[in-house]
């Protein structure tokens, strides 16, 4: 768990876990073949929370590194974040 970014409005953390490959072959065991992420925002405006995962989280890892190749202001993350606050219907409960 990695916080990727966090502002008096918002709060990012990416998440990946490792998810071991099930094989008999017990000298096998342990390998990884699945990286499985996700991406938290929440927008600590309304106390809610959205997980991105699968191909959301795909689209906003693109987003991510875009803002690696061309520095965003803190504005334009924000606006960013904020296309997102749709989707956040889980209130922070514990954080």
């Amino acid at each position: 768990m990695n916080t990727l970014y966090d502002s008096e409005a918002f709060s990012v953390v990416h998440m990946q876990q490792d998810v071991p490959h099930a094989h008999a072959d017990s000298a096998v065991q342990g390998v990884h073949a699945l990286v499985r992420h996700g991406f938290e925002i929440v927008d600590k405006r309304s106390g809610r929370e959205v997980y991105l995962d699968g191909s959301w989280a795909e689209v906003f890892h693109a987003q991510i590194q875009e803002w690696q190749r061309n520095t965003p202001t803190q504005e334009e993350v924000e606006d960013t974040l904020d296309s997102y606050t749709g989707l956040a219907q889980h209130p922070v409960l514990i954080h």
